[in-house]
């Protein structure tokens, strides 16, 4: 197999630029990924490269993680990323990908347009951002973006907000990796 070296790069400056911006490498990953491999094998490329960034990124973080966030985003998280990525296997790759595209660009059109747009933190926003996250993450291969917003409500020091999201990552890219694993290897059901 020839290993496309534009590719390894391109997934380097993804991971680089989710890590300064705090959201997470998937927002710019899976959509790199795609150019590159069908839908599925991205998602659990995802899931992989994740695991491994977010080990580094707790290590080197590591002061100061925020336990009652890792709680009030990351179970919720957990939960919803496993029901999206088995929800991903009813769906068409395709309008999966159409679904992310679509996504993407009204989730930053929300945020340039409404700029005064303001999540207020609280424990109700940490659990309903970790439910968004993660059920996005599961479904689409993407839920950063939501993660670090519902986060950034609650003003964290530069390092406790990087290694705290990092575990939630943690956490959900290892549940997803065996919901993936499963779809890959033990068949795909027909699309609805």
């Amino acid at each position: 197999m020839k290993i496309n070296y534009i590719f390894l790069l391109l997934a380097l400056v993804a991971e680089i630029v989710g890590t300064i911006g705090g959201f997470g490498s998937s927002v710019f990953f899976v959509p790199i990924g795609n150019f590159y491999f069908d839908f599925y094998s991205v998602l659990g490329m995802t899931a992989i490269f994740h695991l491994s960034s977010n080990l580094s990124k707790i290590w080197l973080f590591k002061k100061g993680l925020d336990k009652k966030l890792l709680l009030y985003i990351g179970l919720p998280s957990v939960v919803f990323v496993i029901l999206g990525g088995f929800m991903s296997k009813w769906v068409n790759s395709g309008a999966l990908e159409i679904v992310l595209g679509v996504f993407l660009v009204v989730f930053s059109l929300l945020f340039l347009i409404k700029s005064e747009i303001i999540v207020f933190p609280n424990k109700k926003n940490a659990i309903i951002g970790g439910t968004l996250s993660g059920f996005s993450a599961g479904l689409l291969g993407t839920g950063g973006a939501i993660r670090g917003l519902t986060m950034a409500a609650f003003n964290l020091e530069k390092n406790a907000f990087i290694a705290t999201s990092a575990f939630i990552d943690f956490m959900i890219d290892f549940s997803r990796t065996f919901v993936y694993y499963e779809i890959a290897f033990f068949g795909k059901l027909k699309p609805v």
